[in-house]
């Protein structure tokens, strides 16, 4: 039985990884996208906040329905999978305007809300020990995978935007294909009857609105920071040297978010042994502080600038499955994936806002100080991760550890 759920892990870590290459495929590609076609500043940002739109209607339209409770979690997976890797096909073959491509990347993201938390429920229904730890491997999968394009972007998508879009669309059939040789777990709770009042009872439990509290504060840091990261690093290797190339700034990017895997492997590990609540705060205060911290190393040597983000990059997503593992333990277990959809659905929702509010502060202070308005959502999830902590509810994280 060990020897099978760690094989479970492995299979749905990739299947994962490849799968998550389809977010930030188009934002990789967005400098020739806008070259391309023509696209404003604000078309472009669309590019990614219609994934993410996508990505709350998807989870929220399952939340309410209880997909990821009522059908088998690899079924859900595959299929949206695919799905996801058909619609970003499209946009490489046939778009040529941005209209187009922003609904097809908003039916991405509605295709993604049935990857990401259904690879949750498969494994916690094969750990019951140790879960924070495969939680946050599977965590540091989406988080290479999300790096992946521009990695591709960086080994010969530069000029060349088709690569990376067919390219990720190619990873993710791969990754739809391998969640289907996954079988449930042993603690996985069999399939619930459709309940609209499950939804209610969620909202309405505190530790769950608690370990909730703190993914939102997360939130709001990460993934304006995922999208808006490249640019940044464009624009101080430009400051510093004005000769620095396009491949040098998305190869730095993909180093600052896929290390975030070893993050939530790092962290995952350490959580089932001292405390989620413990994990998850002293990643968001270094995150934090990061935030606050981009201003001073803008325009400095590589020297400083990429150990910076690397830390950086490691912190802002080493608490993210922590957050998920929580709500595993203290939520209703016959809706344990739905409660995980529906953390996730507001989660996304609040990136919708701060990938947006980012390009308005560049338009105010530049790029030097543009994220250090996201250093509130690590400082109010860590107050609620504390509360929680405190609470009764903390003897049911982590075997009791907090």
């Amino acid at each position: 039985m060990v020897s099978d759920k760690y094989r479970v892990l492995v299979v749905v870590a990739v299947a994962q990884l490849l799968a998550m290459s389809l977010w930030f495929s188009a934002t990789a590609a967005a400098p020739e996208l806008a070259a391309d076609w023509g696209l404003t500043d604000t078309e472009t940002a669309w590019l990614t906040i219609a994934v993410q739109l996508g990505f709350v209607v998807g989870a929220l339209l399952s939340s309410v329905f209880t997909l990821s409770d009522i059908v088998l979690p690899r079924y859900l997976f595959a299929s949206s999978a695919v799905a996801g890797a058909i619609f970003t096909a499209i946009i490489a073959g046939f778009v040529s305007t941005g209209p187009p491509a922003i609904a097809l990347r908003f039916l991405t993201g509605v295709a993604l809300a049935g990857v990401y938390p259904p690879g949750m429920k498969i494994l916690a229904g094969w750990f019951e020990g140790g879960r924070g730890f495969a939680i946050g491997v599977l965590v540091g999968a989406l988080t290479v995978g999300s790096a992946l394009p521009h990695l591709l972007r960086a080994a010969g998508g530069v000029g060349q935007p088709t690569v990376v879009l067919f390219g990720a669309a190619g990873l993710a059939t791969v990754g739809g294909i391998l969640i289907l040789f996954v079988e449930p777990g042993p603690h996985q709770a069999p399939a619930a009857p459709f309940d609209p009042s499950a939804l209610g009872r969620i909202l309405r439990d505190p530790p769950t609105m608690l370990a909730n509290g703190g993914y939102f504060g997360h939130m709001w840091e990460l993934y304006a920071v995922w999208t808006w990261i490249p640019v940044y690093l464009t624009a101080s290797l430009a400051a510093s040297d004005p000769g620095a190339s396009a491949e040098l700034a998305s190869l730095v990017a993909f180093g600052t978010i896929a290390i975030g895997g070893v993050g939530a492997v790092v962290a995952g590990y350490g959580a089932d042994r001292v405390g989620r609540t413990s994990v998850t705060s002293v990643s968001m205060v270094v995150s934090g502080l990061a935030c606050l911290g981009a201003g001073f190393v803008f325009g400095q040597s590589l020297l400083i600038l990429v150990p910076f983000v690397l830390v950086w990059g490691v912190a802002i997503v080493a608490d993210s499955a922590q957050f998920s593992a929580a709500v595993s333990e203290v939520a209703e277990e016959s809706y344990v994936g739905t409660a995980l959809t529906l953390q996730t659905a507001i989660g996304f929702l609040l990136t919708t806002i701060s990938i947006q509010l980012v390009p308005m502060l560049v338009d105010l202070v530049g790029w030097r100080w543009a994220f250090a308005p996201l250093a509130v959502g690590p400082a109010l999830g860590i107050a609620s991760m504390l509360r929680l902590r405190h609470s009764d509810a903390a003897s049911r994280l982590a075997g009791g550890r907090g």
